[in-house]
């Protein structure tokens, strides 16, 4: 009980922190909302009919799990800014799970995302995005997934970092290069393999694979557009969540009981 409530009230931290910080409210909105409705449009306007399939619809899947995941890893990096404020030391001086507190960091950061998250599935219905109800319900385990991943892909790097002038400096050097190896705005199918191999490393790219996956499911562009199955990309990313987050976690509590 002690460590659920634990779990509730960092939750209720993140999410009270987000909702009083009105330049990351508009900050983290601006930019997904831009690359679906103008680079999404503009890739479908020039080049959707020789390829066979809806750039927009491929960019909108692309950014909605880009989106989450990459709202809740750095949401998680702001442990670090706990840390400097000592707020990690109050919460580990606790008698409650280490565990407990990085559940309760990745809950409230995830819910933090799907607000995101629903406000990019309202701009992709103006845009026309192909959506239906099956493909709305398919987003649910998709924004699961990409919060999840996103999340313990942050409490692995945490543990790595000393500061947040650090992390904020290495953040996007480890997340950028993502965007394309994770093919965000086009399938990845050909690649130079040093490309592939980073490609293939990158925890992104089965978030959003996954998230065409149950886009897909049941289309012709199916194929074209799919690199791997919903289940492969559901094995792989259950492999790297445990294999971030509890080597992570590890990290970041060694460090804080060094410090």
């Amino acid at each position: 009980m002690r460590d659920f409530n634990a779990i509730l009230t960092i939750t209720y931290r993140d999410v009270m922190k987000f909702l009083r910080d009105p330049a990351r409210l508009v900050g983290t909105l601006i930019f997904p909302l831009f690359f679906v409705g103008v680079l999404g449009g503009s890739l479908q306007a020039n080049l959707g009919s020789g390829v066979g399939y809806n750039l927009l619809d491929v960019t909108f899947t692309g950014i909605f799990a880009m989106t989450l995941f990459q709202s809740t890893c750095q949401g998680i990096i702001s442990l670090i800014e706990d840390r400097e404020n000592d707020f990690s030391q109050e919460i580990f001086i606790a008698p409650i799970s280490r565990y407990s507190i990085v559940v309760g960091k990745i809950v409230g950061e995830s819910l933090v995302a799907l607000a995101q998250g629903v406000a990019i599935v309202l701009f992709a219905v103006l845009a026309r995005v192909s959506l239906t109800p099956t493909r709305l319900l398919g987003l649910l385990p998709t924004a699961a997934v990409a919060c999840l991943l996103g999340g313990a892909f942050g409490i692995m790097l945490i543990g790595n970092f000393n500061s947040q002038r650090v992390a904020n400096q290495i953040l996007p050097y480890l997340i950028f290069p993502q965007f394309f190896l994770a093919g965000i705005f086009y399938p990845v199918r050909t690649l130079p393999l040093p490309l592939d191999i980073l490609s293939r490393i990158s925890p992104l790219r089965y978030a959003v694979d996954f998230a065409r996956g149950l886009f897909y499911t049941g289309s012709r562009e199916y194929d074209s557009v799919v690199l791997a199955s919903p289940a492969l990309n559901l094995t792989v990313v259950a492999a790297m969540f445990m294999i971030f987050l509890f080597v992570g976690t590890a990290f970041f509590v060694r460090r804080e009981r060094n410090r």
